[in-house]
C-alpha cells in the first residue's frame, strides 16, 4: 500500500479522472444556488442536481470534483465515535449521458490497485442482488477475486430517492483484518463491526422510477460517484480514525497545546477535543462561503457549532478565546486546495472572534437564568427542569443543551430531556415547512425550465440595443403554445437577444418586440435554470407564431442608467476596501435604472468621515475619466490579473474582465458604460446593517444623483425659510432653538412637580393601617415618570412605616411606583412583591427590591381595580 498524505489524494483523484478526459472544477459553495430543497451542500453531487436532471447543460459530460460538505444530521455522534464529523470532503467523477459501467468499473479498479496500491486481497466489492451486468464488468474487465463480490438488496446497493432517476450501485470496501468473509451474511457482520469498511460509491443511475416499483430504463443513463477524502485517508494512512490523519490530527495536536492537556488520558477530554478539532474545520470554510452567525437556517448551523466548539474549550480549561487563531491551522493545510481560505483569513479570523465574545457574554446571561431555574426549583422543592426552559435557554440565549445539563446535575436536578427534545421537534419541523417542497433533486420544475436544450439563445446585447431574430417557443401561462395573441401575457424566447436576463444583481433589461404584424412591451428578462434566456412579455396588437421573425430593442435609456450604476458598483466595492481594510467582501448586490445597492462583509456601522471618503473616492474615479475596458479570456488568465469579484458563470470556457484604469478590475457578466466619466456624480444615500457582519450602502449617479442634491438644496431653502435666517445660519439657529427649548423643558418640569406637590396631603390622608403598617395606594394622572418618583419618595419619607404605591394615567398607559420605609420592610412590606401582582392586574409586569420597585401597564380602566387591592396584598405578607 502506497502511504498518502490527504492533500495528495486529493490531488492525486483529481489528476486521475482528468486522465480520462474528465473536467476538473473547483469545488462549488457550500451554499447551495437555486436548490431550495437543501441548507447546505452534504453531497458531492449535491451541486450538480441540475446536469442530472437535464435543467442544465454541463460545461462537459465527465467531470470530476472534490466537493466540500457540510452534514449535522449526526452531531450528537460527533467526537463520541472515531468516524463521524460535520464538515467532509468528497472525491466524485460524474458522467452525464456518457460512459457508464463498463468504463467506470475498470478505471476504479485501475485507480485503488495501481494509483494508491490497495492490496487486492483486501478488497471486496458489493454489487445490486440482480446486476448481473456490473457482476460481469468485475469478473472480466478486473482481476478482483470473484469469492470478495456479494450480491446485496435494495437497503445496501441500490440508489432511490422518491421517484426520479434512480438505479443500483456497487461499492467497494477494504477489509481492515485478516479475517476473510466467505458469504454475504459474513461480510455483513463484519461491516456492522466496523472490520471491513466502504469507502467508495459508484451509483448507475439507469432507471426512472415512479416511487411505487416501477421502472423504466434511461436512454441516457448517469454515473456518480462519491468517495470521502477523509475516510481514504484513514485506509491509506492505516488509522483507526479520521481524527488520526495528518491534516485533522494537526488541528486536534494545536488544540492540545492550547488546552495543555494530552490526548488519550481521559475519554471526556478526548470527546471535546474531538469536537472542537472537528467544528472548527466547518466553521471555517461555511464563513468562507459567506455563511454568518445568526438565529436562523444556515447561520444557525453556523452559529451552534461555533458555540459547541466553544463552550467544550471551556470544559478543557480554555478561559479566552481560541477557535480564532485554531482556524490558521485548518487554512495553512487547506489553502493550497482551497485557495480562497488566504485570500479571507482576516474576515474568517474576524468572525470567528466577534461570535466566541458574544458566546461568552451569553454563557454568563445563560447562568444567571439557569440560577433563576435553578432557585425556582428549589422553593417548589423540585429535581426536574421543564424541557421547555431548558429549550428557552438553547433557543433564545444560545445556551447548549449539554451544559445545562451538566450544571442542574452538579446541583443535584435534572433536564426534562423528553420536553426539551419534543421542542426542538417542533423547532425543525417549522425550519423545514419553511423550507419550500420540492420534487426529484430539489428542483422547482416549472414550465420556462424544460424549455428544449435544443434551442440555444444567445445574447448580443453588449454593443448591441437593436437586432432581429426568429421566435423558438412561445409559452402562455404554464403551457407551451405555437402562438399568442393582443391582451395575452406571453413568455418569448428567441434564438438572439440584445435583452440582458437578470443576472449577477442586475436587473433585466425591458424594451419592445414587435414585427409588421405584432407588437408587445417587454416587462423583464431573465434566465430559467438551464440557462436559457426568457423575455416575459405584454402583447399589446397583432398575433405571433413560432417561426416568425422579429425585431427586439431595448430601452436604451433605462439600460444606460443601469449600465451608470453596474460600473458605480464596481468603483464603490474597490472604494470600500481601500478605506475600511481587505476583509471587505461582496456579499450580494442589486443594480436597477434608478440606484444600486452593495451589500459587503463589516463588523461595525461606517463612521461620519468613511462614508464621506468612500464617496470622495469614486467620484475622483469617475471625474478621473477612465476608459471602461471589458476583455473576453479564460477564468484561470483573468484569476492570474487580480480581477476579484462573484461571477455567476463560475466554470464558463470564457469570462468577462470589466476594468476601469487602476481602480476596478473584476470578473462580471453584466452591461456597462464605456467611461467612468458618464456615471456624472455618486452619492451615497443610506448605509445600513442587513445582519451580523453584513453592511448595505445605497447609491445613486447620474441624474437621480443630479435630482438627490436639488430635494437636499430645496429642503435647506425651506428650512431657512421656516427659522427665518440664511442657510449658513441654520446651525445656529437651531443651537439657540435647543437651548431655549430645554430651558422651557426645565421650567415646565418644576412647575409639574411643584402642582403635584400641592396635593401631597391628599395623598398622605388616603393612608390605611394594615397590621401596622401604612399602606398608600393613590392613583394620578398626566404625571410623568420622573415625578412620579420623586412625590412617592416625599410621600414616604412624611410618613413612618409606611408602604407608598402611586400610579399615573399617561396617554393610555400606566406608570407604578412603589416604596417602603425600611421598618415597613421590616415588618414584611415588599415593594417587588406588591408591584407584580398589582402590574399583572393592570396588563403588565415588573417587580423590584423590597423598599422600591416599578413597573408599567397597558389597562388604566383597571387602575381603581388595582389600587384596591394593595392592602389584601400587603396583609399576606406582614409579619
Amino acid at each position: 500500500m502506497n502511504f498518502m498524505k490527504t492533500n495528495d489524494l486529493r490531488e492525486a483523484y483529481l489528476k486521475f479522472f482528468e486522465s480520462k478526459e474528465h473536467l476538473r472544477l473547483d469545488s462549488f459553495s457550500l451554499v447551495p444556488q437555486n436548490d431550495k430543497s437543501l441548507l447546505l451542500i452534504n453531497a458531492g453531487m449535491a451541486p450538480l442536481k441540475p446536469y442530472f436532471t437535464g435543467l442544465q447543460e454541463p460545461p462537459k459530460t465527465r467531470i470530476t470534483t472534490c466537493q466540500k460538505c457540510v452534514r449535522t444530521g449526526d452531531i450528537e455522534n460527533v467526537g463520541i465515535t472515531s468516524r463521524h464529523g460535520t464538515f467532509f470532503e468528497m472525491l466524485g467523477n460524474f458522467s452525464f449521458g456518457d460512459y457508464f459501467k463498463k468504463e467506470i468499473i475498470p478505471w476504479a479498479w485501475e485507480f485503488i490497485t495501481e494509483v494508491l496500491e490497495l492490496e487486492k486481497d483486501k478488497l471486496y466489492v458489493t454489487i445490486y442482488l440482480d446486476d448481473n451486468e456490473a457482476y460481469d464488468y468485475w469478473t472480466t474487465l478486473t482481476d478482483v477475486d470473484p469469492t470478495h463480490i456479494f450480491r446485496l438488496g435494495k437497503e445496501e446497493n441500490f440508489w432511490e430517492h422518491g421517484s426520479g432517476p434512480c438505479g443500483p450501485c456497487t461499492e467497494i470496501h477494504f477489509n481492515k483484518t485478516d479475517k476473510k468473509p466467505t458469504t454475504a451474511e459474513e461480510f455483513l457482520t463484519a461491516s456492522d463491526a466496523d472490520e471491513i469498511v466502504e469507502f467508495w460509491n459508484l451509483v448507475f443511475t439507469q432507471f426512472d422510477g415512479d416511487g411505487k416499483g416501477n421502472y423504466e430504463r434511461l436512454a441516457n443513463p448517469n454515473i456518480d460517484t462519491g468517495m470521502g477524502l477523509e475516510r481514504l485517508a484513514t485506509i491509506m494512512q492505516v488509522k483507526n480514525s479520521i481524527f488520526e490523519i495528518d491534516t485533522i490530527e494537526n488541528i486536534l495536536k494545536e488544540i492540545c497545546k492550547v488546552a495543555n492537556v494530552e490526548y488519550g488520558k481521559n475519554n471526556k477530554t478526548d470527546v471535546s477535543l474531538r469536537i472542537i478539532t472537528d467544528h472548527i474545520r466547518s466553521i471555517t470554510f461555511l464563513i468562507s462561503d459567506e455563511v454568518m452567525p445568526s438565529n436562523e437556517g444556515r447561520g444557525y448551523v453556523l452559529r451552534r457549532l461555533l458555540r459547541r466548539a466553544a463552550r467544550h474549550g471551556k470544559t478543557l480549561g480554555v478561559k479566552d478565546a481560541f477557535l480564532c487563531d485554531l482556524c490558521d491551522i485548518v487554512i495553512r493545510d487547506a489553502k493550497e486546495a482551497y485557495p480562497e481560505l488566504e485570500n479571507k483569513k482576516d474576515y474568517i479570523k474576524k468572525v470567528i472572534k466577534i461570535e466566541e465574545d458574544k458566546f461568552r457574554e451569553t454563557l454568563d446571561g445563560g447562568m444567571d437564568i439557569l440560577n433563576t431555574f435553578i432557585g425556582e426549583l428549589k422553593e417548589k422543592n423540585k429535581k426536574i427542569l421543564k424541557g421547555t426552559d431548558g429549550f428557552k435557554l438553547y433557543d433564545t440565549f444560545g445556551f447548549p443543551m449539554e451544559l445545562t445539563k451538566e450544571i442542574l446535575e452538579d446541583s443535584g436536578f435534572l433536564l426534562d430531556k423528553e420536553g426539551f427534545n419534543k421542542e426542538m421537534k417542533e423547532q425543525r419541523e417549522r425550519a423545514r415547512s419553511a423550507r419550500k417542497t420540492s420534487n426529484y433533486m430539489g428542483a422547482d420544475v416549472k414550465t420556462l425550465d424544460i424549455i428544449s436544450s435544443d434551442i440555444e439563445t444567445n445574447f448580443d446585447g453588449y454593443d448591441n440595443d437593436k437586432l432581429n431574430a426568429e421566435v423558438k417557443s412561445l409559452i402562455n401561462g404554464e403551457d407551451f403554445v405555437q402562438s399568442v395573441k393582443e391582451g395575452d401575457n406571453a413568455v418569448i424566447i428567441t434564438d438572439s437577444t440584445p435583452f440582458y436576463a437578470e443576472m449577477g444583481g442586475q436587473i433585466g433589461d425591458t424594451g419592445i418586440i414587435f414585427n409588421d404584424k405584432f407588437e408587445g412591451k417587454v416587462l423583464d428578462t431573465k434566465k430559467n435554470i438551464g440557462g436559457k434566456i426568457v423575455h416575459f412579455v405584454e402583447i399589446l396588437s397583432g398575433e405571433l407564431k413560432t417561426g416568425d421573425k422579429v425585431t427586439l430593442e431595448v430601452d436604451n435609456l433605462r439600460r444606460e442608467n443601469i449600465k451608470r450604476n453596474h460600473t458605480a458598483t464596481h468603483l464603490l466595492d474597490n472604494a470600500l476596501v481601500k478605506v475600511l481594510g481587505s476583509h471587505v467582501h461582496q456579499a450580494g448586490s442589486y443594480v436597477s435604472a434608478d440606484r444600486l445597492r452593495f451589500d459587503f462583509s463589516h463588523f461595525e456601522g461606517l463612521k461620519e468621515e468613511e462614508i464621506l471618503k468612500v464617496e470622495e473616492l469614486v467620484n475622483k474615479a469617475i471625474m478621473s475619466i477612465t476608459p471602461v475596458i471589458t476583455e473576453v479570456m479564460g477564468l484561470q488568465d483573468a484569476k492570474k490579473t487580480g480581477a476579484i469579484g462573484i461571477f455567476d458563470d463560475k466554470y464558463a470556457d470564457k469570462v468577462r474582465v470589466v476594468c476601469a484604469g487602476d481602480y476596478s478590475k473584476e470578473l462580471c457578466g453584466g452591461t456597462h458604460i464605456d467611461n467612468t466619466g458618464k456615471i456624472g456624480l455618486f452619492k451615497i444615500i443610506s448605509e445600513s446593517g442587513i445582519a451580523a457582519g453584513t453592511r448595505r450602502i445605497e447609491a445613486v449617479t447620474g441624474i437621480e444623483a443630479y435630482k438627490l442634491v436639488n430635494e437636499k438644496a430645496e429642503l435647506l431653502k425651506q428650512v431657512s425659510n421656516k427659522l427665518k435666517c440664511s442657510e449658513k445660519e441654520i446651525i445656529t439657529k437651531l443651537d439657540q432653538q435647543t437651548k431655549e427649548i430645554k430651558e422651557k423643558e426645565k421650567e415646565i418640569s418644576t412647575l409639574k412637580s411643584k402642582f403635584v406637590s400641592m396635593g401631597i396631603d391628599d395623598i398622605i390622608n388616603s393612608s390605611k393601617l394594615v397590621k401596622n403598617i401604612n399602606v398608600i395606594a393613590y392613583g394620578l394622572k398626566d404625571v410623568d415618570g420622573e415625578s412620579l418618583r420623586n412625590l412617592c419618595e416625599k410621600v414616604r419619607d412624611k410618613v413612618e412605616v409606611s408602604l407608598v404605591l402611586l400610579t399615573s394615567e399617561v396617554e393610555g398607559k400606566v406608570l407604578i411606583c412603589a416604596m417602603a420605609t425600611k421598618d415597613a420592610v421590616a415588618k414584611g412590606a415588599h415593594c417587588g412583591k406588591v408591584i407584580k401582582e398589582v402590574s399583572s392586574i393592570l396588563g403588565g409586569g415588573g417587580g423590584g427590591r423590597p423598599d422600591m420597585a416599578q413597573a408599567g401597564g397597558k389597562l388604566p380602566e383597571k387602575i381603581e381595580e388595582a389600587l384596591n387591592e394593595v392592602c389584601k396584598i400587603v396583609e399576606t405578607l406582614a409579619k
